[in-house]
């Protein structure tokens, strides 16, 4: 198919490596819908697009990725202005510092990282698997994961129930983004047993020097790694600071060698590989889609799902 007969809905686009993958697929033509939380910042990414690329179909909607109600209007938008979607790039990203509930009730960052991902897919697999139809090739979910994608996944600790963040890796955030992977093995087995047509990829871009990272709190950080925060942040630019490495990692799963292959795992140097040793548990694997099931119901609003040994705070958490 050619890329300018594709439409793709990239989330966390306004910024960092998701701006870049818009980019990139805008500069080939490819009809481009743009999404973040905040209405002008979208705006400006989609006219900064159009601009750069001379591609006027590049568009702006807003949502919030850790609000079910948000998704929902999302997925009926892109449903009634294109009814066709031949990509969903799941790129959008959360970050707290500490455990935040959404206005749902779930733990901030396994809603944006995990139960977003899911739910928006699922929404949009009307769309996806018409955009199969038309172009006679599966149409593609790419989740986009990110931290350091190692380590083992706890059914009790999803939600940060016990534990937000370790000594070195361990943190929410790793941990969401490794049940992230985890939840789209799952969710590539379920879009092959319910008529195919859709192809899902975890892309691990590798590390770039993003408004998200230069935005962290020193608390996000792991326990040890906070002393070094100001080294970090003083080398970020140095050695991430090109975000269109990583970008084309997770563009080429739209349109390069892993397409209508689904199922698949590509690491930061853009092979496919191996999946992580900590999504491979089925006990695990199957935690996780039930509470995605239980969290989002595909018909209905998401109940209040994050249970808590400490009163955690209901704020907006960051996400880009």
């Amino acid at each position: 198919m050619r890329d300018g007969d594709r439409t793709v809905l990239v989330t966390g686009s306004t910024g960092g490596i998701g701006k870049e993958t818009a980019r990139i697929l805008a500069a080939r033509g490819t009809r481009v819908v743009l999404t973040g939380r905040d209405p002008a910042r979208a705006d400006e990414a989609a006219e900064e697009l159009r601009a750069a690329t001379g591609n006027p179909y590049v568009e702006a909607l807003t949502a919030d990725v850790t609000s079910a109600a948000a998704l929902r209007s999302l997925a009926r938008t892109v449903t009634e202005r294109h009814g066709t979607l031949h990509a969903l790039v799941n790129n959008a990203g959360v970050n707290p510092p500490r455990r935040l509930l959404t206005e749902d009730g779930v733990e901030s960052a396994f809603a944006g990282n995990v139960l977003a991902p899911y739910l928006l897919t699922r929404l949009l697999l009307g769309p996806l698997r018409h955009g199969a139809r038309e172009s006679g090739e599966p149409s593609r979910v790419v989740n986009v994961t990110g931290g350091i994608p190692r380590g083992t996944l706890d059914p009790g600790n999803l939600q940060a129930e016990k534990r937000f963040s370790g000594w070195l890796t361990d943190t929410q955030y790793n941990r969401s983004k490794l049940a992230l992977t985890a939840m789209s093995r799952t969710l590539a087995e379920h879009c092959a047993e319910e008529g195919g047509g859709v192809a899902v990829t975890v892309v691990y871009p590798g590390h770039a020097d993003t408004p998200m990272n230069r935005s962290l709190p020193v608390r996000t950080y792991p326990r040890l790694v906070r002393p070094l925060v100001p080294l970090v942040r003083a080398l970020m630019p140095v050695l991430w600071g090109d975000t269109s490495g990583p970008a084309r990692n997770v563009a080429r799963a739209v349109t390069g060698p892993y397409a209508g292959d689904g199922g698949v795992y590509v690491d930061m140097k853009g092979r496919r590989s191996r999946w992580p040793a900590g999504t491979g548990d089925p006990v695990v694997r199957a935690a996780i889609w039930e509470m995605c099931e239980r969290l989002a119901p595909l018909d209905g609003p998401v109940p209040s799902g994050a249970p808590a040994a400490q009163e955690p705070e209901r704020r907006k958490p960051m996400s880009w």
